[in-house]
């Protein structure tokens, strides 16, 4: 109490005073009233400029029968610019803004999962073959089968169950790390908050732990059915289960193909609902997954002459050893090509949004400089410039012409809308691309009565050119007619553009957000921008950014909001690996007596590590080129599905081939690293071991 506190309002800095504290009963109210400044209305309409201006009237209603008789002589008492809103609705409108943001995430984490179950699949099964014998021995002394599938199960719980545990505490520790990375982004696209503790929700630590423990059941039940079938006298041998998996391998792809053409069916349903997009991407995921034991051998019949003549022996017994070991490599190929074509799907719609908006910034960008005032929202514009401080700026020397823009919020027909107001300099100046709308759109515009809505509007309301759009004015109703629909990128809420000489005339509102600066051709932009801000004079604060600078900016923040799926990404494929790795060690235990037959034959050690080494690295090679059309046909649904029911936006397509040859490297390197240690493992094989029989 008693020290200065700076208060920096649109443009200028003035100086406030603490005269108290406030300190919250509990840790929920400390956080709510964290970043809280109070002050009486007088003080803060001159803090802000806004003098004779209030936000809005909070009235507490009375309960009961009284209650809408009450709120009835309250609309009909209200000016027409005004409008009775419930207090639920700006928390549902909060809700409702990043709503979309959420089920992305979600999904995503979804997906993780997906690849996780197939993790669980083989370290079970990993778990039956260390045991095959054991498992014979027991059936043969009278237990049952399903005794032996309860046993399994059982363990497989216990398992999930520490897993789980696990993963919940890792999940807090990560959760630390991203409320960080989150809290920007929010604050970058959406509006202000100041999140500094992570808040542990208990629903979500329940929700977490029904699905570890529910993915850990599902994913055993294979591995602990293929242990009931070891006959009670005899363990059944590898050659008998490959046969079977090798006469699944045309009904799986069957099944894989039903599944793709079922994601096609639903995509095809003319739907907003964004979970059934998620479900036709699971769809095609899974779809792919199935397709690839097939895959896997017509690929090995292909390879097979051409590794032959490359390596020899070595070459052919590695392509017949990924058949031959189908019911064990089928599965971690499946693995590692869901994480590499998750990668690959989310690669080329990162690269087709980011090529997009590069594009968008181009033809939006049209000025050399642009001036707003400082705002703790990254793509909005919260405060106003001073008028003297526009008309001085307008007369630096080097300026050729200026526009200025009112960024602001105002109730409308379809709810509160985001308004553009602008001023056009020239004819010349083309602010928008049109998706939508007649030739002479643009000159309908500058002449007044039309607004141009960007294209997430349209989509959110429906709307489209010669409809519409009725607004709470000042004097009452005004409507204006939509002659346009253009592409942005900015806000997937959705703007109205209007001319800004209609926009005064209906709020009275002649404030200006921002200003857009012309420079004389063959001046040098940062010399204007230096003789710009030292126009700007003291007590002024604003922003001045090239044309250049402001669209690096906006494409930092664009990879902000990209960082969150980039560590999603990471996960899935690290998870694959060890897939891979379970994989492969329990191959190297039922191998055992195979190669101890081939050193006893005079095979080095060297040999075999380079025998299974290539081995993996056709399992990787198979991942890779699947994952391709599987991670096209992700991308094509985020794109053109996902994307667009989240956002309203239109995308254009980019494949960028880096993505495509990174992800076929990335999984033939991920399975070579994850074959390194049981193929050293396999070299080190004393013959005699392996060939002792009991």
């Amino acid at each position: 109490a008693g020290d200065p506190l700076p208060v920096r309002a649109g443009s200028a800095t003035r100086d406030a005073v603490v005269i108290g504290t406030l300190a919250g009963e509990d840790e929920r109210s400390r956080r709510a009233i964290d970043n809280l400044l109070i002050a009486d209305i007088a003080a803060a309409q001159e803090l802000l400029g806004s003098a004779g201006r209030l936000t809005r009237i909070d009235v507490r209603a009375p309960e009961g029968a009284t209650a809408e008789p009450f709120l009835a002589r309250l609309r009909t008492a209200l000016p027409p610019q005004l409008q009775l809103v419930p207090a639920a609705s700006r928390a549902g409108a909060i809700e409702q803004m990043t709503a979309a943001f959420r089920l992305n995430l979600t999904a995503l984490s979804l997906l993780a999962l997906v690849v996780g179950m197939f993790l669980i699949y083989n370290t079970m099964t990993f778990s039956v073959v260390q045991r095959r014998t054991l498992i014979g021995t027991l059936r043969a002394i009278g237990v049952t089968r399903p005794q032996v599938f309860g046993v399994v199960l059982v363990e497989a719980a216990v398992i999930g169950a520490i897993g789980t545990m696990l993963g919940l505490a890792l999940g807090i520790v990560l959760g630390r790390g991203l409320v960080g990375l989150v809290t920007r982004t929010i604050n970058d696209l959406y509006f202000v908050v100041t999140v500094r503790a992570l808040t542990i929700d208990p629903l979500s630590l329940i929700k977490g732990g029904v699905l570890g423990m529910g993915a850990t059941l599902l994913a055993a039940v294979a591995p602990a059915w293929e242990a009931t079938t070891a006959p009670p006298r005899t363990v059944m041998s590898r050659a008998a289960i490959e046969a079977n998996v090798r006469r699944a391998v045309p009904r799986t792809a069957a099944l894989g193909g039903a599944l793709l053409a079922l994601a096609a069916a639903l995509l095809a349903i003319p739907s907003r609902d964004l979970v059934l997009g998620f479900v036709a991407l699971f769809l095609v995921m899974i779809g792919g997954a199935l397709l690839a034991p097939g895959v896997t051998v017509a690929l090995m019949a292909v390879l097979r002459p051409i590794a032959g003549r490359a390596f020899g022996w070595m070459g052919r017994m590695a392509v017949r050893g990924v058949v031959a070991t189908l019911s064990r490599t089928a599965v971690a190929i499946a693995a590692l090509m869901m994480a590499i074509a998750v990668t690959v799907g989310v690669g080329v719609m990162v690269g087709s949004f980011r090529h997009t908006v590069m594009r968008w910034l181009e033809s939006a960008l049209q000025a050399d400089i642009y001036i707003s005032p400082p705002s703790l929202v990254s793509r909005q514009s919260e405060g106003s410039l001073d008028p003297a401080l526009i008309a001085r700026l307008a007369l630096v020397s080097g300026v050729a012409d200026t526009t200025v823009l009112r960024s602001t919020f105002v109730p409308s027909s379809v709810g509160t809308v985001h308004v553009l107001a602008v001023d056009l300099a020239d004819r010349r100046y083309r602010p928008v691309t049109l998706k939508e709308g007649a030739p002479d759109a643009l000159d309908r515009f500058r002449a007044g009565g039309a607004v141009l809505i960007s294209e997430p509007f349209a989509y959110r309301h429906g709307l489209r050119p010669g409809d519409v759009l009725r607004f709470r004015a000042k004097a009452g109703e005004r409507r204006w007619r939509v002659v346009g629909v253009y592409y942005d990128y900015g806000s997937e809420q959705g703007a109205v553009m209007m001319p800004r000489r209609d926009y005064v005339d209906a709020w009275g509102d002649s404030a200006i957000s921002s200003m857009a600066v012309f420079v004389e051709d063959g001046k040098d932009v940062d010399a204007v921008i230096a003789s710009l801000r030292a126009a700007t004079g003291p007590g002024q604060e604003v922003f001045l950014r090239s044309n250049r600078a402001l669209r690096a900016l906006s494409l930092e923040i664009f990879d902000r909001t990209f960082v969150i799926t980039g560590v999603l990404q990471i996960l899935a494929t690290i998870v694959a690996f060890v897939g891979v790795l379970s994989a492969l060690m329990a191959l190297q235990l039922e191998r055992a007596r195979e190669v101890g037959v081939l050193r006893a034959t005079g095979v080095t050690p060297r040999q075999v590590w380079g025998l299974v080494t290539t081995q993996t690295g056709l399992m990787g090679l198979a991942a890779g080129l699947l994952s391709i059309p599987v991670g096209l046909a992700l991308s094509l649904v985020l794109i053109l599905v996902v994307n667009r029911r989240s956002f309203g936006w239109t995308l254009q397509i980019a494949l960028p081939p880096p993505v495509l040859l990174h992800a076929l490297l990335l999984a033939v390197a991920a399975a070579i690293l994850a074959g390194a240690y049981p193929a050293l493992r396999m070299a080190r094989t004393s013959p005699a071991a392996a060939l002792r029989d009991e």
